[in-house]
């Protein structure tokens, strides 16, 4: 433990805060992230945990992402997206996971400032991602049953490169703001982080800096970050059930449900999670709760991903059973 030291109202930390008189602000040095539960006897059961979601998280969307790119019958635009949303969602369980197994492994749950914002900016990045990647499958299900006649033409290799291109170009370039905002909040009641990972919440408690300028972009930014997703995906599927609707024979029907109904269930599973996490009343908002909505949201659901796809979809499911006949044959 480190010595304690009493400024104003608030107590610091020898080593971790550097007092500066001049600017009359205390500025944070490095965190100490909670974790998911501070009881040392939980502590083997929740890394036994994570790892085992954090390994089957990255089997599952491993093997997507490899049938894709090896199995020639899935080299079409949606599994192309859906390829990009496997190693996303393998991307996006590491920056968070690994923060719990490191520490576990360690024994140090301590994490430099620079370090904080650089996770939180590749957490948001690829969160923000995500979202794009699904608007862009979606568009490619529209396309699909509403322009059959037209898809190859319109899906081709260039637009499929280029939107998924834009997808990874454009969420990391709109997180920034947030990062050059939180940058600049220098002064924090205590360096402790309610959390288990680098996530912009459990921070925005902490700083004693005004934090209004923050809120405001993050609300102007929302509109284009989610909501704008969520609408071009919303308008999608209007026009994609009114076709659906306009086909005469059920069979027809059911197999052109059957093509966007894996996509569909993934994106309400992401939306859901995303609404249970981060928009809810402040009365309700614990942030104890906020790491078990963060827990599910990082870790379970890029594990539904893969499975929703491999269950729900016949060209996973041959292409898997090729590929389990071609490794027999090699053994």
């Amino acid at each position: 433990m480190y010595g304690g030291v009493i400024h104003g109202s608030y107590s610091f930390d020898y080593g971790v805060f550097i007092h500066i008189e001049e600017m009359n602000q205390t500025m944070v040095t490095y965190f100490i992230i909670k974790g998911i539960s501070d009881v040392p006897q939980l502590q083997a059961p929740i890394f036994i945990v994570v790892l085992f979601l954090y390994l089957m998280t990255l089997g599952s969307n491993m093997t997507i992402f490899q049938l894709v790119c090896q199995d020639p019958q899935l080299h079409t635009p949606m599994y192309f997206f859906l390829g990009n949303l496997s190693f996303l969602d393998m991307s996006y369980t590491t920056v968070t996971s690994n923060r719990v197994l490191a520490n576990f492994i360690s024994g140090h749950n301590s994490v430099s400032y620079v370090s904080y914002i650089v996770q939180f900016y590749i957490f948001a990045s690829l969160a923000a991602n995500q979202l794009l990647i699904l608007t862009a499958m979606s568009y490619d299900r529209y396309v699909a049953i509403c322009n059959p006649l037209c898809y190859h033409m319109t899906m081709n290799r260039t637009v499929c490169v280029l939107l998924a291109f834009f997808c990874w170009v454009i969420s990391f370039l709109e997180t920034l703001p947030y990062v050059v905002l939180v940058a600049q909040y220098t002064c924090y009641r205590s360096n402790i982080i309610n959390h288990f990972f680098c996530d912009i919440v459990p921070l925005l408690k902490l700083t004693c800096n005004d934090t209004t300028l923050f809120y405001i972009s993050v609300f102007s930014e929302s509109l284009f970050t989610i909501l704008t997703p969520f609408m071009f995906t919303f308008i999608s599927y209007v026009f994609i059930i009114t076709a659906i609707l306009r086909i005469q024979s059920s069979s027809g029907r059911r197999k052109a449900f059957y093509t966007c109904s894996s996509h569909l269930t993934v994106v309400i599973l992401l939306y859901v999670s995303i609404t249970c996490q981060y928009v809810r009343p402040s009365a309700k908002d614990s942030l104890d709760d906020n790491k078990i909505l963060s827990l599910v949201n990082t870790a379970v659901v890029p594990l539904l991903n893969p499975l929703i796809y491999s269950l729900k979809n016949k060209d996973v499911k041959s292409a898997l059973r090729r590929k389990l006949i071609c490794f027999k044959k090699l053994l």
